[in-house]
């Protein structure tokens, strides 16, 4: 308590007879704010503009297209394409409070057969090993014999509507951890499926849950 230790004695204050002292102004705590959906018009999404625009725009437009299956509206995510291999190009974006978490993912080796780093191409046929792009509805964790823990998609577009059926989920790799990153220079690819680091699959296998967005577009 050095600085109560320190602190000038203050002399006592002498009234004049009959004068009141004065009442101390009382400091009342404000309770911490709750961020709810109403506070979108002073909280705007992406406030560090780590979201390429139209990728953003995109999203929002989905969210609305498909608000059948889009049935949970507080957080969505990204997948930007255009964006080398090697950078944080998954966005889990809240959409109440409006901060962006970013995180890597994989691509294709169908979308990216010289392995530069940069997906060019897309598709949605069975064994043609490519990322797809579109809007997915998220169908909860699972867990499979080849990939263990996982979180399952469905394609809402004519360019993914056959997510189920190629197997394109999310799950973890090891040519997406932060080590094969630091080796390679850039991450390993995937048969169309958005694997990402180990470490980020929990926390993104509970978070997805069901009925939330996930976009990718290039």
């Amino acid at each position: 308590m050095s600085g109560c230790a320190t602190a000038a004695v203050k002399p006592p204050v002498t009234l004049a007879h009959g004068q009141v002292p004065p009442t101390p102004a009382l400091q009342v705590a404000r309770p911490p704010e709750t961020i709810t959906a109403q506070l979108n018009s002073t909280r705007p999404l992406d406030p560090r503009g780590s979201v390429r625009k139209e990728l953003m725009e995109r999203a929002m437009a989905a969210l609305d297209i498909h608000t059948g299956k889009i049935t949970q509206r507080d957080r969505m995510y990204l997948v930007d394409f255009k964006k080398f291999s090697g950078e944080e190009r998954l966005y889990e974006v809240d959409l109440h409070g409006g901060a962006v978490t970013l995180m890597r993912t994989s691509h294709g080796r169908g979308s990216d057969p010289a392995h530069t780093g940069f997906a060019t191409s897309f598709g949605n046929t069975p064994d043609s090993h490519m990322s797809s792009v579109g809007a997915y509805a998220t169908a909860g964790a699972s867990h499979g014999a080849q990939q263990g823990p996982n979180v399952l998609l469905d394609g809402l577009e004519y360019s993914n509507d056959r997510a189920r059926e190629r197997a394109i989920i999310i799950h973890g790799a090891d040519y997406a951890d932060p080590a094969f990153l630091a080796r390679e220079g850039k991450l390993g690819r995937s048969y169309g499926c958005f694997s990402v680091a180990h470490h980020d699959l929990p926390a993104l296998r509970e978070r997805m849950g069901e009925g939330r967005l996930l976009f990718a577009w290039a």
